[in-house]
C-alpha cells in the first residue's frame, strides 16, 4: 500500500468514528430531552420514541447512569412477564435557577431536571432600565442560594425570562437598553460575574413554550398566548409544533400595532398602539380617571392609590358596573387586535394568560365576541379560545423548558 492510499484509508476511517460520535452524540440528547418532556419511560419506549435499538438504547442509559443523569426508579406495570425498570432524569444535582423578573416585582425558583421546584421565593426586585439593575440580579443570585441553602455547584444554569425585545442569540434586551454594558451583553456581565451559563428569553416566549410543553397548547401544532400583563401585551407563537421567535427573537410584540390613530402616547413613541388600552397599567389608570370624574364604584372602598387588579377583579364578582364595563372595553380591544393575528397565523387555540388572565370570563368573553366579530367565518369555526391553566407557572417552566434544551445541546 502507498502512503498516499494509506494516509486515505486513516482518513476514511477517522471520518466514519466522527459520524459515528456524531450520531451518538445526538442520540444521547434526544434521549435526556425525552425523558425531561415525557417523563418516566422503559427501555421498549424510548427505543420507539428514539427510533433506535435496544442495544443502542441501554448503552445509552449505562453510560448517562455513570455520569449522574439518569436514574432507576423502579418497574413499570407489565401485563405478562418480567416487568420493566423505569428511567428517569437525576433528581439530585443539575439544578437550575429561574429569575423572572418583571415591572412589578420578582420571583425567583430552583428546580432540578424532574421539574420539581426545591425552592421559591418572591424578590423586591422590579425590573428598571438601568445598568445598576445587573448588580442587584447578581445580588439576587446570591441572596437565593443563601436563602435556599442550595450550592452554586449544584447548579448547572441559571435562566431569566424578562419583558422586552430580547435576542437570545446575543443576549442582549433591546428594550432595556441601559441594561446591556458598554459593548457587552447583560448575560456576558452575568455569566462572567456568577461563573455560570446564563440563558435569557421574552417573558411571553417563556409562556408559549410552558403552555405547549405542559399547559392547553399542548400536542397542539398552531396555538397563539396573549400575555396579558402590566407592562403591555405579548403574543406567543407556535408554528408546525415549535415556537417561533424571528429572525432576531422579536416576534409576537403584538402591543405596538396602531388601534387608535387619535389614541394615547406609548411610551414606544408611537401613538394608540394596543398596549395604550389592553395592558394592566392602563387598566388601573382609566379606572382611576373615572373615579376622579365622580363614577361609583364599589371599588372606592378601598385606598385610591392602592387599588390593584386584584381588587378591581373582585369588584367585578361583586356586580360593579365600572370594573365590568372596563374589562369588557379591555377584552373588545384585545380581540380585535388577535383578530389580525388569527387571519395571520390561522390557529387552533389562543391561551390567555398574564395578570389579567385573572379576570376569567370578564376578560375572555368579550375578546372571544370581538374575535367572532371582525375574523373571516372559516378563520373562526374550529378556533378554542381559553384562560391559561397553569397561570404563572407557564412563564416558569417555559423558562426552565428553554434553559434545559440549551444546556442538553452541549451535552457530548
Amino acid at each position: 500500500m502507498s502512503l498516499t492510499s494509506k494516509n486515505t484509508s486513516d482518513a476514511e476511517v477517522l471520518d466514519k468514528e466522527s459520524i459515528v460520535d456524531i450520531k451518538k452524540s445526538r442520540l444521547k440528547k434526544s434521549l435526556l430531552q425525552d425523558l425531561y418532556v415525557r417523563g418516566n419511560r422503559t427501555i421498549a419506549q424510548l427505543t420507539r420514541e428514539l427510533h433506535t435499538s435496544v442495544p443502542s438504547v441501554t448503552v445509552l442509559l449505562e453510560e448517562l447512569m455513570d455520569e449522574h443523569w439518569i436514574v432507576e426508579i423502579g418497574t413499570a406495570d407489565a401485563q405478562f412477564g418480567r416487568k420493566p425498570i423505569l428511567y428517569s432524569l437525576h433528581p439530585k444535582g443539575r439544578y437550575t435557577m429561574l429569575l423572572d423578573v418583571t415591572t412589578y416585582g420578582s420571583k425567583a425558583i430552583i428546580l432540578n431536571l424532574q421539574n420539581q421546584i426545591l425552592f421559591k421565593i418572591d424578590l423586591h426586585l422590579s425590573l428598571e432600565d438601568n445598568i445598576s439593575h445587573l448588580a442587584k440580579l447578581a445580588e439576587s443570585f446570591h441572596y437565593v442560594l443563601a436563602e435556599s441553602g442550595i450550592s452554586a455547584s449544584d447548579l448547572i444554569a441559571i435562566g431569566i425570562s424578562m419583558p422586552g425585545l430580547i435576542n437570545p442569540k446575543n443576549g442582549f434586551n433591546y428594550s432595556y437598553r441601559k441594561l446591556n454594558p458598554d459593548k457587552q451583553s447583560l448575560v456576558e456581565w452575568l455569566e462572567k460575574e456568577l461563573d455560570l451559563p446564563v440563558y435569557i428569553i421574552n417573558d411571553t416566549q417563556a409562556t408559549i413554550l410552558g403552555e405547549h410543553q405542559f399547559g392547553l397548547a399542548k400536542g397542539m401544532e398552531n396555538v397563539l398566548s396573549v400575555n396579558m400583563d402590566w407592562g403591555g401585551v405579548g403574543l406567543g407563537i407556535v408554528l408546525n409544533g415549535k415556537v417561533f421567535q424571528g429572525a432576531s427573537g422579536f416576534a409576537g410584540e403584538l402591543g405596538h400595532i396602531q388601534v387608535k390613530e387619535d389614541g394615547e402616547l406609548c411610551y414606544c413613541g408611537k401613538v394608540g398602539c394596543l398596549d395604550t388600552l389592553t395592558s394592566a397599567s392602563s387598566l388601573i389608570r382609566r379606572i382611576k380617571e373615572r373615579i376622579r370624574l365622580g363614577q361609583v364604584s364599589k371599588l372606592t372602598e378601598n385606598n385610591f392609590e392602592e387599588i390593584d387588579i386584584e381588587m378591581v377583579i373582585d369588584a367585578a364578582n361583586r356586580g360593579d358596573a365600572l370594573a365590568i364595563d372596563l374589562l369588557h372595553d379591555i377584552g373588545k380591544e384585545m380581540g380585535k387586535g388577535l383578530s389580525i393575528a388569527v387571519h395571520l397565523f390561522n390557529p387552533e387555540a389562543i391561551i390567555i394568560n398574564g395578570v389579567l388572565a385573572k379576570a376569567g370570563r370578564f376578560i375572555s368573553n368579550p375578546i372571544e365576541q370581538a374575535i367572532y366579530k371582525y375574523c373571516l367565518a372559516d378563520f373562526k369555526n374550529d378556533l378554542i379560545i381559553n384562560v391559561s391553566q397553569l397561570g404563572e407557572n407557564a412563564r416558569l417552566l417555559g423558562t426552565h423548558v428553554y434553559v434545559v434544551d440549551q444546556v442538553l445541546e452541549k451535552v457530548s
